[in-house]
């Protein structure tokens, strides 16, 4: 007898359809898995078979073949277990067919037959939702991340439940909907002393989603500035959250009680993270940091001392908002619209930039320390902002404005750049084209001055560009500590 269970396969973010077809004859007993499996999904014969047993439920003792079609298709991880286990059972008469093709379903079985979720369920729900399917046969605690794909999840804890609710013996178990996951405790911005100027460049990168980079000596609170960004970030719209959230549940990132990502991500990764950790891809064709990010903020700290291949990797996707992963195991599509947020010292031993400290540094070593980071690179940066060390006096000032306040400025200042076009004044114009000959900026470098511009005039509430506001952006472009 021949049945069906119908699930999908994810490749980078995409569901594509996956037919798994049982077969049950008479013959020698055996059990055999075709259709370009890897070894995970391989490893489902002993998962199946056990947890089949566990549930006490016969295992078919004929000569079973299950097929993952279309064959072509390379088919990864666990999640395949649940409708291989349920598409033998429909084979063998323990189950009726019909039913069993209403409902797309995915899960890994325990050898005692548990559900356990796994990563990707809200692409495979979504899967399951365009090819018509209203219902999901989950693990139960995937059923708040599958429900926001707007299908119906059957949450089960035990391949007995599901046996038995697709015979009509019993009910879907009712679940509790999960709200969007809370935003956890953040670092605010009142904790940094003194540091006018990078906090004020820090609401501009907030208010205007601006790349900008760090520089200075060690020790001055570069790092600190930094991971205060996501403490002045606004709350993602609806679209925007279900886009983060569908990246982190393919990384098996989620909250199965919160999986709703309504804050923009924060992405910290070590400085010898490889490319492929970075921009994604890997044998699996997994989504990196850089779209982890998606939305959010992509924190390099230590910048020069990344992989020079895994920073030019980057130049890409801060134009395009996307990456394409090309891989002889095939082709994904990540997105990959982040904030990029790059610290760095000025020299090799940090002293550079510092007046109480003696730099030791030759001019060919620094010049070493700078080729790091290509020009191109580089130019992608809106805002580029050198941090003295603190007085002592300002180190014992009170402490300055809260996150929260900031906040509201920072979407305030986005709403204006929403609703009205940005207006340059003569006068700004002007010095803006004296700017590209003089400084001999790039049409991209211009393009970001003009950017900034419109940020520093929406967070001074008004909708003309003035020269003043030009004046301000040209001061972040490259500093002379940076640019020499």
């Amino acid at each position: 007898m021949l049945a069906r269970a119908v699930t999908f396969a994810l490749v980078g973010l995409e569901p594509r359809r996956v037919e798994v077809e049982a077969h049950v004859q008479s013959g020698v007993p055996s059990f055999t898995l075709v259709g370009l499996v890897d070894r995970a999904c391989q490893e489902a014969k002993q998962r199946v078979r056990s947890g089949i047993k566990s549930a006490q439920l016969e295992w078919p003792g004929n000569k079973s073949t299950v097929n993952l079609a279309p064959a072509d298709l390379k088919k990864e991880g666990s999640g395949f277990d649940l409708p291989i286990a349920l598409a033998l059972l429909a084979a063998s008469g323990q189950i009726p067919r019909e039913r069993l093709a209403e409902h797309a379903s995915c899960g890994e079985l325990a050898l005692d037959g548990r559900l356990r979720r796994v990563g990707g369920v809200l692409g495979v729900a979504e899967g399951a939702r365009r090819a018509g399917l209203e219902r999901i046969v989950c693990a139960y605690d995937a059923c708040a991340e599958a429900a926001l794909a707007g299908v119906e999840p059957i949450g089960v804890r035990h391949l007995a439940e599901a046996v038995a609710y697709l015979r009509g013996r019993a009910d879907a178990p009712e679940f509790v909907p999960g709200n969007g996951k809370p935003r956890g405790p953040l670092l605010d911005l009142a904790d940094v002393r003194g540091q006018e100027r990078g906090r004020r460049a820090l609401e501009l990168a907030a208010a205007g989603r601006h790349n900008m980079l760090l520089g200075g000596p060690p020790g001055i609170g570069k790092t600190m500035l930094a991971r205060r960004l996501p403490s002045i970030l606004p709350p993602l719209e609806e679209e925007a959250a279900l886009e983060v959230t569908r990246i982190h549940s393919v990384a098996g990132l989620i909250d199965p009680e919160h999986p709703l990502i309504g804050y923009p991500p924060f992405r910290a990764p070590h400085h010898s993270a490889s490319t492929a950790a970075i921009v994604g891809g890997g044998p699996r064709l997994r989504p990196g940091e850089a779209s982890l990010a998606h939305h959010g903020v992509l924190l390099l700290d230590e910048l020069a001392e990344f992989q020079r291949p895994a920073l030019e990797a980057l130049r890409q996707p801060l134009e395009d908002g996307e990456i394409l992963v090309a891989r002889a195991a095939g082709t994904a599509r990540f997105p990959a619209r982040f904030q990029l947020v790059g610290t760095m010292n000025l020299c090799p031993c940090g002293a550079r930039g510092d007046p109480g400290a003696q730099c030791s540094c030759s001019s060919q070593r620094i010049a070493r320390y700078r080729d790091r980071l290509s020009r191109a690179l580089l130019d992608r940066f809106d805002i580029v902002v050198t941090a003295p060390r603190p007085r002592a006096s300002e180190l014992q000032a009170p402490a300055g404005e809260m996150s929260e306040v900031v906040r509201a400025r920072v979407l305030d200042a986005r709403v204006r750049m929403s609703e009205a076009p940005p207006a340059r004044t003569s006068a700004a114009d002007e010095l803006l084209t004296r700017a590209v000959e003089r400084l001999r900026l790039s049409g991209r470098g211009r393009a970001k001055v003009a950017s900034v511009a419109r940020t520093i005039a929406a967070l001074a509430g008004t909708d003309d560009v003035e020269a003043e506001h030009i004046a301000e952006a040209l001061a972040y472009r490259a500093p002379a500590e940076l640019a020499s």
